[in-house]
């Protein structure tokens, strides 16, 4: 997975950069926090993806002489049932709430979704791939 991780990394310090010189360059408050945000997310999608790289190691499709054989079996493990993207739905639909309705609704929704997402990517840590 690391070159998924540098290609992110690459978009990520695109977006860092043009969020800087767009800030510099137009003032304009709103532009900025929409490149930041976008840097964000490119830069947590890295990490994921160099987290899984260091978690796996080198996966067969990353190789060139890999054989179709070698990605046989058990590629990823799927939760039989989970209520934490339920919490993390109802956390962003309350988190959107509280951008019309204000700030303590806001504070509300991100207390609900920042547990539904932390449990959502954490609750099973399989070490096995």
């Amino acid at each position: 997975m690391k070159p998924e991780a540098l290609l992110f990394l690459g978009v990520a310090l695109f977006f860092a950069a043009s969020a800087v010189i767009y800030g510099w360059w137009a003032g304009d408050p709103t532009g900025t926090a929409v490149l930041v945000v976008s840097f964000l997310m490119a830069a947590l999608v890295t990490f994921f993806l160099w987290r899984q790289d260091r978690r796996l190691g080198t996966v067969p499709q990353n190789r060139g002489q890999a054989e179709v054989r070698e990605t046989a079996g058990r590629f990823a493990f799927f939760p039989p049932r989970s209520y934490y993207p339920v919490l993390a739905a109802v956390g962003t639909a309350v988190l959107a709430l509280g951008v019309v309705y204000g700030l303590w609704l806001f504070l509300i929704g991100a207390g609900l979704l920042a547990p539904g997402v932390v449990g959502f990517v954490f609750q099973y840590n399989d070490p096995e791939p």
